[in-house]
């Protein structure tokens, strides 16, 4: 048994799986995961666990080269980039408009689906 990191099996292998620049998803309670991406659904209710729980758990087994939000997120959730730039003051912001995103999770290995709530929490976390 597995005694610390990241212990969702799927999610391990996921992490564990990906080369320099590669591009994974952590995604809201809503956002859609097309078809031929692998899907990794871990909400369990409202807000449990969020983008921000499920990055933190992440960054511990995975080297974060850059992320990648959505301008939208700015403007309608600041506070979340706020806590994002606060919490990863080394780490470069690409961002991009919401429509430029989703083009861009078409290149994901994996989209991971959150409980998270918050406007435009998605983002792209994009391997070092």
């Amino acid at each position: 048994m597995k005694k610390a990191g990241i212990l969702h099996p799927e999610m391990s292998h996921l992490v564990a799986s990906l080369g320099h620049t590669d591009y994974v998803v952590l995604g809201d309670k809503g956002y859609p995961v097309p078809d031929h991406t692998k899907r990794i659904d871990l909400g369990i209710t409202e807000d449990l666990p969020t983008v921000l729980q499920v990055l933190k758990v992440i960054e511990t087994e995975f080297t974060i080269d850059r992320m990648i939000v959505t301008e939208e997120m700015l403007d309608i959730s600041p506070e979340r980039y706020k806590v994002l730039q606060q919490s990863y003051p080394n780490i470069l912001f690409e961002k991009v408009t919401h429509q430029e995103f989703k083009e861009l999770t078409n290149h994901s290995k994996g989209i991971i689906k959150t409980g998270d709530t918050c406007p435009y929490a998605n983002m792209i976390i994009v391997s070092g």
